[in-house]
């Protein structure tokens, strides 16, 4: 393959990509990278400033400064990938695509995941400069949770074929994660919201070590799982149209 045909290859998918963004997030979907650490970070400063709120600690960065906002971030961009098709009416023009409707929710699946990992980026260098020092691999932690909601809403939106249900039974799924793991307080390796360095001193390194490896190999695999049983459903053309 030709210097000029991997060129042209990269600048086609970026096109697509920059498309496929602004479908599940309107044309300002750059908005996300700006609003959401303003939203979510600036308050938590101030708060953390004139003391009404605790100091953040480096190895509770995970959920608190980046895990919490990029769920919710994935909940609402995975229901825009499949079932904003059928509320938006287009899900007949999407079987017409070549390569098939999967190629489109991959596409639009991997602009999800661009704009999240740009939002966590923003979230980090802000946090590391304004409010605390935390391990790397936080990030991956964070990201984990983003995306496994993500998939999750996927699956619940194109399930019902409905944005509204599978809002309301993502949002559900991880309220009462939070609130079994004590908002991350809590940890065990079988939740989305496992965090390493938040585990009590008391265990040894190598059980914390094999938890961690545990917690992120069955979650990749999960939400691999998950997120090819959304497409399996995404492909059922007849039940789909049939919304």
């Amino acid at each position: 393959m030709s210097i000029s045909t991997i060129r042209y290859t990269l600048i086609n998918w970026a096109q697509l990509t920059r498309f496929a963004a602004v479908a599940i997030a309107g044309h300002r979907y750059w908005l996300f990278l700006i609003l959401v650490p303003v939203v979510w970070l600036v308050p938590q400063t101030i708060l953390v400033q004139i003391g009404w709120l605790e100091a953040i600690r480096p190895e509770g960065a995970q959920v608190r400064l980046f895990g919490l906002p990029l769920a919710v971030m994935g909940i609402y961009l995975g229901l825009r990938i499949i079932a904003s098709e059928i509320s938006g009416r287009t899900l007949e023009i999407v079987y017409t695509v070549p390569g098939g409707a999967k190629k489109v929710w991959l596409i639009k699946l991997a602009a999800a995941g661009m704009i999240m990992v740009a939002t966590e980026i923003i979230l980090a260098v802000y946090s590391w400069f304004l409010l605390t020092k935390f391990p790397l691999e936080s990030l991956y932690g964070a990201l984990q949770i983003g995306v496994f909601y993500m998939v999750l809403s996927m699956g619940f939106s194109a399930l019902f074929r409905s944005e509204v249900a599978g809002a309301i039974l993502a949002v559900a799924a991880l309220g009462l994660n939070l609130v079994f793991t004590g908002f991350g307080e809590i940890q065990t390796r079988w939740t989305p919201l496992f965090n390493p360095y938040a585990v009590s001193s008391g265990r040894g390194f190598e059980t914390v070590m094999a938890w961690t490896v545990q917690n992120r190999v069955g979650f990749a695999l999960l939400i691999l799982g998950l997120g090819s049983l959304a497409f399996l459903r995404g492909n059922r053309r007849e039940r789909l149209l049939a919304a």
